[in-house]
């Protein structure tokens, strides 16, 4: 059965009743309708009733507001207004529009209540429903936290499907028949006697149509585009070297603009001497910006050798000097009830089962995990094309955040927000990167200097590594207990410093009040039933700043939590995938641990001399995943053979994408779990190249086995939960293989790779 939606005028963005020569449509999930950015600039014969689809006499525009870094976001945006308004997609024009409120992401903030995503009781469905009001007030047009495909599900759908009911009354009032008599096809209404209207003929009509407030949509045994193998718009380009990224634009007359800034980030500049740079071939200017200097020349090159020849005198850092100081002060705040910041799962009575270490029935358990601060190190460095003039700012970048740079930009100008225009560019990769603004902030402060000369600014690839906003860096202590071969006692507590709280300063001057659930995220919400079960997150001082990295809270707790149950697994001699599923308490949960069982053939963690599998699992953004991986342990080292996954997103939209999304986060978690970290010294990252932080190399990527099932009650999205289950996986494989436990990522660090 197709899902019925009833729209009333409220529930649109109501702009304009009809402008000749065009409609646009649209839905807008909330009780009061905000302004309509399509609005803002329109063209004779163009009409923008809402903001999603706009069809006039050249065509049909889709707004697909959500930013595409690499993960198809674009083109599910087009497939889902695509597959309602009866249209193929690639014969639409794509784009991100201007940013504005209307394009709020209501699904973002979710992750934020006090409730496991496995639990859809009333109480926890209401509060998941209320986090979009947040977000709507704080006009939350980000992309990020595998939202896209969960806020948009329904809502381009519904767009689609209200656009194509209006262009249907458009046509049966022309034609003086019923609506209901009707159909659509590729783009045009069929009346009954098999005449084809297209929409772009009866756009100027539909627009003076109040729009349809009762459509249906089609049910799945009728999706032409959903759901099916389907190349991804952007592939073209991309498999041809023509896409433009942000990095690609040019424009006449702009200058190119490198920078410089304190390796202790967030700290300023003591003095700085220039002479050397001032002469140097095409080097326009030199200036003093926030924290560091930048350098104006013709090239990008000649910009980039320059700022290396300032001599500059760097304060220090306002964190401690070196790592092992980081790290002791993180570890310092475990148990300490000062610094404890949340306490989201306390099953049972784990101090009681402490407090009575010695009881007979079982022994305490008890190790201490660590990951490191991890460099988001995507293939484009942050970049933006900058022009400033007295009556306006355009931006051109790659960004999740738009409406934030829009805001940092009117305030940093002096301009009101509407005289600033933020004009969202494809990205190289990001993995929560572009989730900052800073590479924007700089290039603004030299932009405002050059008032009406375009300024290019591109980070260096030294400077992208080592003025990152890095995965916090945690250590978990765990605790735990098993009776007659069961896991009786679970306890884990996880120090770091808090995430939210450093992003949202930057990006909002003030940090989120109250705990900070990134601390814990992973690992206090996983579906599992223990007798004594809790989990504990400790928030250790503000030092590194740091931000969201693919999979958040859980790329870390991820490995702590699953760590920390195979480990007790073991002490209780119990296979460690039949354990896991005795202990799930989610049914669709349980059907991926049985599944990836089923693929893999397991029968335990051994396979053969020298070689073993590990099994994990983890369910991040409403997603369980379950990962089991086959290594050898060669004379040079550890070998990765096979890895078999299985997940659970609700409902499939794009299998193509979905196991390219997986595979590509098993690989990214797996990657940096063997080999990457950031480190300090003296304030700076240590790292500052790809040399320094090695992903995988292509002959050591295994062969992969993934399958999706959809006994999920959601729709959820794909781009983080592959990242999780990777590391512990492997980690738990390592030790079937070795019998070599390691508790401290990066892998390498114990053992080699081949």
């Amino acid at each position: 059965m197709g899902a019925i939606g009833t729209i009333t005028r409220r529930t649109f963005l109501i702009g304009s009743a009809a402008i000749a020569g065009g409609v646009a449509f649209g839905t807008y999930m909330a009780k009061r309708p905000i302004d309509n950015p399509l609005l803002a600039d329109l063209k004779d014969g163009e009409a923008a009733i809402t903001p999603y689809v706009k069809i006039d006499a050249d065509g049909i525009t889709i707004v697909t507001p959500r930013a595409d870094k690499g993960q198809g976001s674009y083109s599910m945006q087009a497939r889902l207004i695509a597959e309602e308004l009866d249209i193929n997609p690639a014969t639409a024009t794509i784009t991100p529009g201007l940013p504005g409120p209307a394009y709020y992401n209501g699904a973002v903030m979710e992750e934020g209540v006090p409730f496991p995503s496995y639990d859809n009781s009333a109480l926890a469905e209401t509060a998941r429903k209320f986090m979009s009001v947040p977000a709507k007030l704080m006009s939350m047009q980000m992309t990020g936290g595998s939202s896209t495909v969960p806020d948009a599900y329904l809502k381009m759908r519904m767009a689609g499907a209200t656009a194509r009911e209006t262009l249907k009354e458009a046509a049966a009032q022309q034609a003086g028949l019923a609506r209901e008599q009707m159909k659509t096809e590729d783009g045009h209404v069929v009346l009954p006697d098999g005449k084809r209207i297209a929409y772009t003929e009866l756009a100027p009509a539909a627009a003076k149509i109040e729009p349809i407030s009762e459509v249906q949509l089609r049910p799945k045994d009728q999706w032409k585009h959903l759901g099916k193998p389907t190349n991804r718009i952007d592939m073209p380009a991309k498999c041809t070297g023509t896409e433009q990224y942000g990095i690609d634009l040019a424009m006449e007359g702009m200058v190119h603009a490198a920078v410089r800034a304190n390796p202790g980030v967030g700290a300023d500049v003591e003095s700085f001497d220039a002479s050397a740079a001032v002469d140097m071939r095409g080097v326009q200017k030199v200036m003093a910006i926030s924290n560091g200097v930048a350098v104006v020349a013709d090239n990008t090159w000649r910009a980039w050798r320059a700022a290396d020849a300032i001599n500059i005198e760097w304060a220090a850092g306002p964190y401690p000097a070196n790592t092992d100081e980081i790290f002791a002060k993180i570890e310092s705040v475990i148990d300490d009830d000062e610094y404890r910041d949340h306490r989201q799962r306390d099953d049972g009575d784990v101090t009681a089962v402490f407090d009575d270490a010695a009881q007979e029935r079982g022994d305490i358990f008890e190790a201490t995990y660590k990951v490191p601060y991890l460099a988001h190190a995507p293939m484009e460095p942050m970049n933006a094309l900058v022009l400033v003039t007295d009556t306006k700012c355009e931006v051109w970048t790659g960004t999740q955040i738009p409406l934030f740079v829009r805001d940092h930009a009117a305030e940093m100008t002096g301009l009101d927000k509407d005289n600033v225009f933020v004009y969202v560019q494809p990205m190289g990769g990001s993995f929560g990167h572009k989730l900052e603004d800073t590479h924007v902030l700089q290039a603004i402060e030299v932009a405002i200097a050059m008032k009406g000369t375009p300024v290019k600014l591109v980070w260096s690839r030294e400077e992208d590594m080592t003025h990152d906003y890095p995965r916090p860096g945690a250590i978990a202590k765990g605790r735990g207990r098993v009776i007659d071969g069961k896991v009786d006692t679970f306890d884990l507590s996880v120090g770091q410093s808090a995430l939210m709280s450093s992003w949202f300063g930057r990006l909002m001057g003030v940090g989120i009040p109250g705990p900070d659930a990134t601390i814990t995220t992973g690992s206090w919400d996983q579906p599992f039933t223990i007798p004594n079960y809790r989990v504990t997150g400790y928030r250790a001082p503000a030092m590194v700043p740091v931000s969201s990295w693919r999979s958040v809270g859980a790329s870390g707790n991820g490995f702590f939590h699953d760590s920390l149950l195979d480990e007790l697994i073991h002490e209780a001699g119990a296979d460690p995938l039949a354990e896991r599923i005795r202990l799930c308490l989610h049914e669709p949960s349980r059907k991926v641990l049985e599944k990836v069982g089923e693929i893999s053939g397991w029968d335990g963690p051994s396979i053969g001399h020298n070689q073993g599998r590990g099994v994990a699992f983890s369910m991040s953004f409403g997603v369980p995943v379950a990962v089991v991986t086959e290594v050898t342990h060669t004379d040079a080292g550890i070998k990765i053979d096979r890895v078999f996954a299985v997940v659970d997103v609700g409902e499939v939209l794009d299998p193509i994408n979905l196991e390219a999304q997986v595979f590509g986060g098993i690989i990214f978690g797996m990657a940096h779990a063997m080999n990457c970290e950031t480190t300090y010294e003296n304030h700076a990252a240590q790292q500052n190249n790809y040399h320094a932080f090695e992903g995988m190399r292509l002959y050591q990527v295994p062969l992969f086995e993934i399958e999706a099932l959809t006994n999920a009650s959601k729709i959820r999205g794909i781009g983080e939960p592959g990242v999780p289950p990777a590391a512990p996986s492997l980690g738990n494989a390592i030790f079937a293989a070795t019998g070599q436990r390691i508790r401290e990522l990066p892998f390498n660090k114990q053992i080699d790779f081949v």
